[in-house]
């Protein structure tokens, strides 16, 4: 059961229909997203990750510098994993992108621009759309309010490319490279974080699509909640090693 961790957001989604099912379940699937501080669930978003990897036929790389340069966030119903990522940030120049990026990186940090890279990011399947929204919203506070970083760099296999510009407004960065920690190309791409939070402000709690638009960020908490997410995180990073 992964409830033992104080929850950074919490809120509410109608679930997915099972298997089979005609049309879904009625009623909401309550989700809280929380910092993974335990060994325990590190290991228990590493199982998800793992999985959801094998099952689109990448491999999966276990080995991880140190968790200094790292937070993990997961989300949780009912006390079951439903979804999980991590955020690098960029402390001494040594993203994970850099073994296949490090020359399109180093281009952004001549700049001055200050770098994170979300990445093992794994939703269950028949989850939420908010699931994914959440994670990456909250992962979005912690990096560019918090701590100031300035742009996401994350590198995605060829036919996910379409979704991250489309959904989310990244571009391409660095072209088609081999990425041998998942066995399989991958593209980099790159998202300013001053655009992601005016995309926020704009959509964020609209929940379902305005008419003419297609923006995943409608699916993101309301700007007005992002005070006391953002405070919850800041009260953690005072009180952990991962600040």
């Amino acid at each position: 059961m992964l409830v033992d961790e104080m929850p950074i957001a919490s809120f509410e989604a109608p679930p997915a229909a099972p298997a089979g099912a005609a049309r879904p379940r009625s009623e909401p699937q309550r989700f809280n997203v929380r910092v993974a501080l335990s060994a325990g669930h590190h290991a228990d978003s590493g199982a998800l990750v793992r999985r959801m990897y094998a099952w689109r036929g990448y491999a999966f790389e276990a080995g991880e510098r140190s968790a200094a340069d790292k937070v993990t966030l997961y989300a949780e119903t009912g006390g079951e994993l439903a979804g999980t990522m991590s955020l690098w940030l960029d402390k001494a120049d040594a993203l994970p992108a850099d073994e296949h990026f490090r020359d399109r990186l180093d281009l952004l940090r001549r700049q001055g621009r200050r770098l994170c890279e979300p990445s093992r990011l794994a939703i269950d399947a028949g989850m939420s759309k908010r699931v994914f929204a959440a994670l990456i919203h909250i992962s979005y506070l912690y990096a560019h309010e918090l701590h100031g970083y300035s742009d996401y760099v994350i590198e995605v296999n060829p036919r996910h490319v379409a979704f991250y510009q489309r959904m989310l407004g990244f571009d391409i960065f660095g072209g088609e490279r081999t990425c041998s920690r998942v066995g399989a190309p991958a593209v980099l791409l790159r998202l300013p974080l001053d655009e992601m939070g005016a995309q926020i402000r704009k959509w964020g709690g609209s929940g379902a699509q305005q008419a003419g638009e297609r923006s995943f960020y409608s699916h993101f908490f309301a700007a007005g909640e992002e005070p006391a997410i953002s405070a919850r995180l800041a009260a953690l990073c005072r009180g952990g090693e991962w600040a």
